[in-house]
């Protein structure tokens, strides 16, 4: 379902979605644009963490979306992570993550919603800011783990009430974020659709420049 509205919001703004799978080439690829989406919680041997939880890991799954990250990155393509996606692409950065949350929180409830029940606070001025024009904000909260040491070059433009990072961004690209929460879950909320539309104007942008 995520993956279908992640989809559909990129379509709408003008997008051709094209799903990667473990096993296939991005460089034949070659996207314009990129979201990486939710899932798993990351295996903590990547940001040389040593476990304290068990959850289940994809390493699989880790292994296939760091190359593509690290390919956005490199040639500095418009990128949206999506939770699970937020924390890769921080590790990608030598950022490192909070394996569990329940015990920092004390404001904020623990529970899983795919509501809006959550406060965000953005700062201003930040592209998020730009995006969402709201602070605070409600968001939607689907995660176990999160962003403890923001990865290089990254700004943090989005925190909840009791502190925990919700948004990365890197001020000197035209578009490269990291969100905690799932956007493509509160496409009905015309902010949230505003992440999506402006991925898809960037990597149109890129697009047209190509030398024909």
């Amino acid at each position: 379902m995520p993956r279908f509205c992640v989809a559909l919001a990129v379509r709408r703004y003008g997008g051709q979605p094209l799903q990667l799978r473990p096993g296939d080439d991005v460089t034949t690829v070659a996207p314009d644009g990129l979201v990486i989406t939710g899932g798993h919680d990351i295996d903590p041997v990547l940001y040389a963490g040593e476990p304290e939880v068990h959850p289940n890991y994809d390493k699989e799954r880790d292994a296939f979306e760091g190359e593509v990250i690290r390919y956005a990155l490199q040639h500095r393509l418009p990128l949206l992570g999506i939770c699970r996606g937020a924390q890769l692409l921080n590790i990608c950065r030598g950022g490192s993550l909070h394996q569990e949350l329940k015990s920092r929180r004390q404001h904020t409830s623990n529970r899983w919603t795919i509501l809006p029940l959550k406060t965000l606070s953005v700062r201003i001025p930040s592209q998020l800011h730009q995006l969402l024009r709201c602070s605070p904000c409600k968001i939607n909260s689907l995660h176990n783990q999160a962003i403890a040491e923001v990865g290089t070059g990254f700004e943090v433009s989005g925190r909840d009430l009791d502190g925990i990072v919700q948004a990365i961004e890197d001020p000197d690209e035209d578009f490269l974020m990291g969100v905690q929460w799932h956007p493509e879950l509160l496409i009905f909320i015309r902010r949230q659709r505003h992440l999506f539309k402006r991925l898809v104007k960037v990597a149109t942008l890129r697009l047209n420049a190509r030398p024909q």
